[in-house]
Parts: structure tokens; C-alpha cells; sequence
């Protein structure tokens, strides 16, 4: 038997509700009023563990008006709506509402991809890359078609190959498609540089950038606190500081979510913060730098005609990417960067979009 989730699935007349409660004010009709501020819509498309952190932390942030959750599951999606709904005496005022119809996301200012096919056992990448598209095919375009002024936001893994083909089948701008990419995997390096230095790991400026994933870089050389560059004082005052322990803590921020899934069996809540950060910097218009997956060609010698995907520090507010950083690689770090972008370029090939 199916619950109600309001009084008017249980019969009650919701029209004028209000009315045995409340009159106007003395001085006549209370005419409604156009309301001054626009009200933000955020969905999130799969209510998986991903999915509903992301739409947990962005409800206690209080970044939306309202919320549409998407899944194909319609028990689960049931479940967790009700289970968020019956917390509404606690939260910000925020009209949830959820279907396994993708046009409940109609009208959103940010659409927040989570959904996507998990691996079975001995399949191929590419197998496993192929399936996702199939699942975009179903997803993106009509999301496209019900919000064609909305941003996109891609969490979905492999991250990078997967807002390349979000870019190419909603026909956005390359600036409103972007990725959730190296966001998470620079607050983990970050988190490991201040545990270090006994700071806050705000104040520690620090940035993986290119593939989310094996290929990842580790900006050492732009690494600092308080305007001092970290490297040479780790060096200069730790002689195990060599390029071996570099690439060990850059294995070591790689395998972080490695490491959760093992112990817990999925990650969820840094990824939950991680995105409700990037919502805020885009819906706020906050101007805020992320490394996030974006269109990357022509930066650090990749080649122009190169339409890849990966992260790179870029400057975040309502429109979108509104610039990537200009950042200073060493002669390394940029090779490095290239090699991780020709590996994704050529994933991308092989999809034939």
C-alpha cells in the first residue's frame, strides 16, 4: 500500500488551505506579489549513495528552493525523498519533489549528474565506457531538452570521458558542461599536506589537476602556505622529501577513495561536500577557483585539436567556467598533464561521438 506523503494524497482538499488560519491585514486584499528574488532549482539525476549525499548537504546549505531527485529505482527514490521530506521541520525551506521521469527536472538552474552503470566483474574499460554512453544517450538529451538554460554537472565516473560525451550530446556550451573532476582529489592533498604541517587545510593552496584518476598531477611546484612555497622548505628541512616520497603521496591522495570504498564499501560524504562547494560557487556567482573537469585543449601545449576533458583550476560563477588559471607548470608537470590527456583523448576516440 502506498503512503502518503501529504495531506491531500490522504484526501484532504490542499485548495485555500491556508485560509481558517490566517486573514489579511486591515487595510484590505492581500494581493500576491511577483516574487522579487528567482527562485533556484537543482536536480540530481541518480539517488544512489553519491546522489543523496550531494542533495543531503545541498539541502542543509541551503542552496536551492527546490530539489528534484531523478532514479530509475521508484521504490528507493520514494524512500530517500520521504526520509529527507520528514526532516523538513529541522532544514531550510526547500520544495523536494522526485520521479523516475526526467522532465521533474524542468526548469532547473543546475542539473547534477550522479547516475551511472557499474562494473561487472572481468569487463573491459572500454565495455564498461560504452554502457555509460548508452546510459547518457538516455539521460542527457532530454535533461538538455527540459532545462536548456541549465548548467550541467557531471560526477558520474570515469568523470572526465563522461562530460566530453554530456558536452557532445546536449549541444551546451562548452563552459555550462562540467565535471566534477580533481575537486575532491585537491581537498584529499590538501587534508595530507595540513595534517602535516599542523594547519588548516584552507589556508594550504594546493592542486591535483588532469585526470580524475590514476594519471593525476600533483602541482608540487605551485604547493604553498601563506604565500610560502612548500616544497623547498619540506626539502630544506626534510631530506626524505625526494621525488620518491612525492609520487608515494600522490599515490596515496589517488588511493583515498580507494581506501573508503574498501572500509566502508562506498564514498559519499566528501564527494556530497565537494559538489555542494561547486553548486555554491555557481549558482552564487562566487567566483571561486576549482580544479574541475573542462574542455581543455590548446592549455599546457595539449593540442587544439584535442577535445578533451580534464581538470584544470577554473574560475567558477553563474554562467559557468568563466576562465581556467594560467597556471605555472614545471617542464614535468606539464608532460605529465599532456600524457594524462592523451590517454582520456584517445578513451574518447574510441566512443564515436
Amino acid at each position: 500500500m502506498k503512503k502518503a506523503s501529504s495531506l491531500s494524497e490522504l484526501g484532504f482538499d490542499a485548495d485555500n488551505a491556508s485560509a481558517g488560519f490566517f486573514r489579511p491585514v486591515a487595510d484590505g486584499a492581500c494581493t500576491p506579489t511577483a516574487h522579487r528574488r528567482r527562485l533556484t532549482k537543482i536536480s540530481v539525476i541518480g539517488a544512489g549513495n553519491v546522489g543523496m549525499a550531494i542533495a543531503q548537504t545541498i539541502l542543509t546549505r541551503d542552496l536551492a528552493d527546490e530539489i528534484a531527485l531523478v532514479d530509475a529505482l521508484p521504490d528507493k527514490l520514494r524512500g530517500e525523498t520521504l526520509d529527507l521530506q520528514h526532516a523538513a521541520a529541522f532544514l531550510p525551506r526547500t520544495r523536494l519533489v522526485s520521479d523516475t521521469d526526467i522532465a521533474v527536472t524542468r526548469g532547473s538552474d543546475l542539473a547534477i549528474v550522479t547516475a551511472g552503470a557499474r562494473q561487472i566483474p572481468g569487463e573491459t574499460r572500454l565495455n564498461l565506457l560504452q554502457r555509460n554512453v548508452a546510459l547518457f544517450r538516455k539521460i542527457v538529451p532530454p535533461l538538455a531538452e527540459h532545462s536548456p538554460d541549465a548548467l550541467l554537472l557531471i560526477v558520474s565516473n570515469p568523470v572526465d570521458v563522461l562530460t566530453y560525451v554530456a558536452w557532445k550530446l546536449s549541444g551546451f556550451p562548452a563552459g555550462r558542461v562540467i565535471g566534477s573532476g580533481t575537486n575532491l582529489d585537491s581537498s584529499r592533498f590538501r587534508f595530507l599536506l595540513a595534517e602535516h604541517l599542523d594547519v588548516n587545510a584552507q589556508d594550504v593552496q594546493a592542486y591535483m589537476v588532469g585526470e580524475h584518476g590514476d594519471s593525476s598531477v600533483a602541482v608540487w611546484s605551485s604547493v604553498s602556505v601563506a604565500g610560502m612555497p612548500v616544497l623547498k622548505s619540506l626539502k630544506e628541512s626534510h631530506s626524505s622529501f625526494d621525488e620518491e616520497a612525492l609520487e608515494g603521496i600522490r599515490r596515496a591522495v589517488v588511493g583515498g577513495a580507494y581506501e573508503v570504498i574498501s572500509l566502508k564499501g562506498y564514498t559519499s560524504w566528501a564527494i556530497g561536500y565537494s559538489v555542494a562547494s561547486l553548486a555554491a560557487s555557481l549558482l552564487r556567482d562566487q567566483r571561486r577557483i576549482h580544479p574541475v573537469s573542462v574542455l581543455a585543449r590548446g592549455f599546457h601545449g595539449i593540442p587544439a585539436d584535442h577535445d578533451v576533458f580534464l581538470s584544470l583550476p577554473a574560475r567558477l560563477g553563474r554562467g559557468g567556467v568563466l576562465g581556467v588559471a594560467e597556471m605555472e607548470l614545471t617542464e614535468e608537470e606539464a608532460r605529465r598533464l599532456r600524457r594524462s590527456a592523451m590517454a582520456l583523448w584517445e578513451n574518447c576516440q574510441l566512443l564515436g561521438l
